[in-house]
């Protein structure tokens, strides 16, 4: 299928050219980036969802909330994309990809649509072509996105570069939970919701709860952000109880961004890190592919491994030999 009629079918709807299109943007084939490059460029910018990042600790139920809630959302009629993201093996690099088959009443759902992805190497608790995936599911004319991460700790804090709401999702537990919750992912989340708060959890629920509250008074008032947030609710997934309070904090805290131009503001960064980091990835690419390049990096790594070079010293060799980088100051070229 060649890239305008494979991105026609994107914007109109289709499923199944999504997940095609998904692939292509995760290869890492050049013939395939240059084409995966001219898709996004073709499908382009002018829709918009609401990006909602989720992290969670291992455990908390993820799954089952994630699963819950855009059944939710779809029997309201909204159109549900799900990007879960999972671990992969250090040592194969495979991933077991499960996701969906978690999610299955979900993945039946005819509004909407869920891929798995491998994290690889990436760190972030995001895979490298999340942000693309992201970019495809709006032009899809989905309404939700949802980004779902490896776990949660310091490096999560990345998901919400690419989300407009970030929520946490933590399970029923004692002070030491709190403790070992990383200031950086609460300092960046927008809503900490303690899942499973049923049966005989439901009371540990709330004391959580009332505990996240605790904390997050005590952080600075973040610029962008209303009176009240962030906030901590309880939720049960699998009862699905209070699912609904959870989206109107959600969709209200979207809206009033919207309203006070902190989306517009928050996009617009978003987008020039994105770029940054594209050229960074783009950079490194280009240094392994060059041969004269690869030697000197492994010979120089060797150094520095022996303890003859200090990784300092070998790194500013590498960079003082790269040739100085000119671009056109109007852009194009033309």
């Amino acid at each position: 299928m060649e890239t305008e009629e494979l991105a026609e079918r994107v914007r109109a709807g289709d499923r199944r050219a999504l997940a095609r299109a998904i692939t292509l943007i995760e290869s890492g084939r050049t013939d395939h980036r240059r084409a995966a490059t001219r898709l996004l460029e073709r499908v382009g910018t002018d829709r918009q969802a609401l990006r909602i990042g989720l992290s969670g600790t291992p455990g908390v139920g993820k799954s089952t909330f994630i699963e819950a809630f855009g059944t939710m959302l779809t029997s309201r009629g909204m159109r549900v994309a799900v990007l879960a993201v999972d671990p992969s093996s250090a040592r194969s690099g495979g991933s077991i990809l499960g996701d969906k088959t978690r999610m299955e009443r979900l993945a039946r759902e005819p509004l909407a649509f869920i891929r798995p992805s491998p994290a690889q190497a990436e760190l972030g608790g995001v895979a490298r072509r999340t942000r693309d995936a992201v970019a495809l599911c709006e032009a899809a004319a989905f309404d939700v996105v949802m980004i779902e991460t490896v776990g949660v700790g310091q490096s999560e804090t990345l998901v919400a570069g690419m989300s407009d709401v970030f929520v946490l999702l933590m399970a029923p537990a004692g002070g030491d939970e709190l403790q070992g919750v990383k200031r950086g992912i609460m300092e960046t989340c927008d809503l900490i919701l303690v899942n499973k708060a049923d049966g005989d959890l439901a009371a540990a629920a709330e004391r959580t709860r009332a505990d996240y509250a605790g904390a997050l008074r005590l952080l600075r008032r973040r610029e962008g952000d209303p009176e009240g947030i962030p906030a901590a609710l309880t939720v049960s997934a699998l009862q699905e109880e209070r699912l609904d309070e959870a989206w109107e904090r959600v969709r209200r805290l979207g809206d009033w961004r919207r309203e006070h131009s902190h989306w517009d503001r928050r996009r617009a960064e978003q987008a020039r890190r994105w770029f940054e980091d594209e050229v960074r990835q783009g950079l490194l690419a280009r240094l392994s592919a060059d041969p004269a390049t690869a030697e000197a990096l492994s010979r120089l790594g060797a150094e520095v491994e022996a303890g003859r070079r200090t990784p300092g010293a070998a790194a500013a060799e590498v960079l003082d030999a790269l040739p100085p980088l000119s671009l056109d100051a109007g852009g194009d070229g033309d």
